[in-house]
């Protein structure tokens, strides 16, 4: 099986023959009939289009012509980013209750992230499922249902990008495609494993625009950092779509990209040597499961002995999750309002809460949180002339039930209220890597989240290389998982 090799493996597996893309698209096709009833994490597949791609490869490698380094391996998509020819139906039953939702003309358009996938030769696999316009940070919804966690599917492996990361967990390919407006690949990372970048905002273009401002970006999702690094340098291609995004002069890598950050981080005995780093445990704010905050510590503790130099030091900011409502929902309730003043009633029953209770925002609450955003950008600019990286938790809590926007019990609704360490750097644009470090007693994932100055993307893959090289398998493949013994049976029983 293929399911266990990582892109750079695969790949350099059909440059030497010993397998096909057209082995791995069919190991993924059919991983994905075995295992994804147990998960939920991919809603939308077609086969023929599927293997028509893999031919494609298997013919470039054959001649001697592969694109680049992860040309043929199994790639998803988040169902937010438009697909020619594929319903990009966002988990909402305003778009999939369209008379032409079905007909593959209605979408005309690829997203330039979607371009780039099929210009670097990836093989899509299928489409990964959100909750509805990917509002939250948990994967369900009333078109698809609920989204499971392949190390326990009572959990949930968190969002909105969280059918990306359980498959990518559980071997349903090797690449994904996510989204962050809020810490959507981030927190689902943490819950189940794998790795993921939110990039600096820019430097990947969007399009359409989203909803949510300047606060969304795309970003990759793998299981190791030198994938995410391989995909990031396929991510990189302009689109003249997105006026917001950074020239790509500017953001255009040196010799070797990002796959050579991420190789250079993973060299050498002390690859961090000098490395100024900043850990702060709680931002100053936060509180941690007691497990989160030990395996976090440990991986600090590595990054010294790579060289670094750590200050256990907050950056001196506030909670800035006001300032952030008014910023979502403000966004959210713009979803919604071309589909007319009964679509509120047709939406997740907990966006309608939501919506609810931030509401009636006025023009003066908007520039109150956007002098909010950017005075926090000001100060952390101002803490990175110090530290070079910034370490947190990815999330102070490990995953939890699935099916609900927060833990049993939790003081508040608010999907924000136990993810506080993400959804900062979305309002500052910085770079931010969550990067798997240990488990809990439980046996859940833990991640690591390494945060570098806007620009300093190629710093925080290095460094994340390096720690995940010095840490080894700190998380084990799950339970739920292509190649696991007995056909990846669902502990305690399949999931409804």
């Amino acid at each position: 099986m293929t399911a266990s090799l990582t892109a750079l493996q695969l790949a350099e597996k059909y440059r030497s023959g010993e397998l096909s893309p057209v082995d791995a698209a069919r190991d993924a096709l059919a991983a994905i009939e075995r295992v994804d009833g147990h998960l939920n994490s991919i809603c939308h597949t077609d086969p023929e289009v599927t293997l028509r791609l893999a031919r494609e490869a298997e013919r470039r490698y054959r001649d001697g012509t592969p694109i680049g380094p992860i040309d043929g391996v199994p790639t998803t998509i988040k169902d937010i980013f438009y697909t020619r020819g594929v319903p990009t139906l966002r988990g909402s039953h305003l778009l999939a209750d369209k008379p032409d939702a079905a007909d593959p003309a209605s979408w005309p358009d690829d997203a330039p992230v979607t371009a780039a996938t099929a210009e670097a030769g990836c093989v899509v696999i299928g489409k990964t499922t959100t909750p509805e316009f990917a509002w939250k940070g948990v994967t369900d919804n009333t078109l698809t249902g609920i989204t499971r966690n392949p190390y326990d599917p009572a959990l949930t492996p968190g969002g909105s990008s969280g059918g990306a990361s359980a498959a990518v967990a559980a071997g349903l390919g090797q690449l994904a495609l996510g989204t962050d407006g809020g810490g959507s690949v981030r927190i689902p990372a943490a819950f189940c494993g794998i790795v993921a970048l939110k990039p600096t905002y820019g430097v990947i273009p969007m399009f359409p625009s989203s909803p949510f401002g300047t606060l969304a970006h795309a970003g990759p999702m793998t299981r190791t950092v030198g994938d995410t690094a391989a995909f990031m340098d396929a991510l990189l291609r302009p689109d003249p779509r997105d006026w917001s995004a950074v020239p790509a002069r500017a953001t255009t890598p040196g010799p070797g990209g990002y796959l050579a950050a991420a190789r250079d981080g993973a060299s050498g005995d002390r690859p961090l040597e000098g490395l100024r780093v900043a850990f702060s445990a709680t931002l100053g704010f936060g509180r941690n499961d007691d497990d989160v905050e030990a395996s976090v510590t440990r991986a600090v503790g590595v990054l010294e002995e790579l060289g670094a130099r750590v200050d256990a030091v907050d950056p001196g900011i506030s909670d800035p999750v006001d300032a952030f409502h008014v910023l979502w929902f403000s966004g959210l309730a713009a979803v919604l309002a071309p589909h007319g003043p009964g679509a509120i009633e047709k939406v997740d029953p907990s966006m309608r809460e939501a919506l609810g209770r931030y509401h009636d925002f006025t023009a003066a609450d908007y520039l109150d949180a956007v002098a909010i955003r950017m005075a926090l950008g000001a100060r952390l600019a101002d803490f990175h002339q110090t530290y070079d990286l910034l370490i947190t938790p990815t999330t102070p809590i490990p995953a939890f039930a699935a099916g609900s926007d927060v833990p049993p019990d939790w003081h508040s609704p608010d999907w924000t209220s136990w993810t506080p360490y993400t959804y900062p750097f979305n309002m500052t644009q910085q770079p931010s890597l969550s990067v798997p470090c240990g488990l809990t007693r439980a046996g859940l994932p833990v991640g690591v989240q390494l945060i570098g100055a806007r620009f300093e993307d190629l710093l925080v893959v290095r460094a994340g290389a390096a720690l995940e090289a010095a840490l080894g398998q700190a998380v084990p493949p799950p339970p739920i998982h292509a190649d696991a013994p007995g056909g990846a049976a669902a502990p305690g029983g399949a999931a409804s």
